[in-house]
């Protein structure tokens, strides 16, 4: 019996901006890409759900070293909202619990009820979320018919607004911080309006610092395999793409020799987070200014 070829796995370092399909989770999406790519090395920017699409970065390589960082950034959704259902789940993937009448809203009411989850807020996350109690995620304990207790937790939204309305349905769009759970936000809006909803669309448009993504379908991804590597890879951002929110400082051959070493280089700057580069502009590191005018590698590349 003839086994099939071992995969062929290869060095590949930058980002892809996914436009994640709905139907597949962050982490089946991934996955299918980096088979696509044969990436030794892979990681996401933090989960959508299946139901959700849009923009889903994918770290591959010396780029998963910055998956932390962008997983904390402020992100943006369009999403729908179904008044008078109340799923389990909070989206239309789960299952009716709860049927309300609609009340007569004016444009007024909906904000009113918006405004109050607007800031720094309270938030309950949704039971069939990937949030994780004693190392399992919540989904699966939910899914056993377990008791499942969700403690509130601050996040900050920073809009969320309506953009129309057609019937039961209230289309919004929702500038967030990290953490925050659209399902959430739609099911307090319900009870705010006194009807409960559920979310039945829901996409992400950008994530920081990519406000104005350029993104690539899986369909697209399956047909440059078909034209070889070099064309997958010309779909790659390089590292420091996803650190342009942070000031770059140019170092000489020393002192970038002194911080691959690990050594501090001094060096008089704003404290803070900078990104190291050689006068060649090849990334080093991810460092930190201290105020005795040292800087010190928080994270180093592998770029060479």
């Amino acid at each position: 019996m003839t086994r099939p070829a071992k995969k062929r796995w290869r060095d590949v370092h930058g980002l892809l901006l996914l436009d994640k399909p709905e139907g597949l989770s962050s982490n089946q999406a991934l996955q299918k890409v980096r088979h696509l790519y044969a990436a030794a090395k892979g990681g996401h920017t933090g989960s959508l759900d299946p139901l959700a699409t849009g923009l889903l970065p994918l770290c591959f390589g010396e780029a998963t070293k910055i998956a932390g960082l962008l997983l904390g950034s402020r992100k943006a959704y369009e999403t729908v909202c179904r008044l008078g259902i109340v799923t389990d789940s909070a989206d239309a993937h789960g299952a009716v619990v709860e049927t309300r009448a609609v009340p007569e809203l004016d444009d007024a009411r909906i904000e009113q009820a918006l405004s109050a989850l607007r800031g720094r807020v309270l938030q309950v996350p949704p039971v069939y979320s990937a949030l994780k109690r004693d190392g399992e995620p919540l989904y699966r304990l939910a899914r056993r018919g377990e008791t499942v207790v969700v403690e509130p937790r601050p996040v900050e939204v920073h809009r969320f607004e309506l953009i129309s309305r057609e019937a039961d349905r209230l289309r919004l769009h929702v500038e967030c911080g990290s953490g925050t759970y659209v399902r959430s936000l739609v099911r307090d809006l319900g009870e705010a309006l006194g009807c409960g909803a559920h979310v039945t669309e829901l996409r992400r448009l950008w994530v920081e610092p990519f406000y104005s993504p350029e993104m690539t379908t899986l369909t697209e991804l399956e047909q440059l395999a078909g034209e070889g590597e070099a064309a997958l890879d010309r779909r790659l951002l390089p590292v420091e793409a996803g650190l342009q929110a942070y000031p770059v400082v140019v170092l000489d051959e020393s002192e970038s020799q002194r911080l691959r070493q690990g050594q501090p280089v001094q060096r008089r700057l704003e404290p803070g987070t900078w990104v190291a580069k050689s006068a060649a502009g090849q990334l080093l590191a991810i460092a930190e200014a201290r105020s005795d005018s040292t800087l010190r590698t928080l994270r180093g590349f592998n770029l060479g």
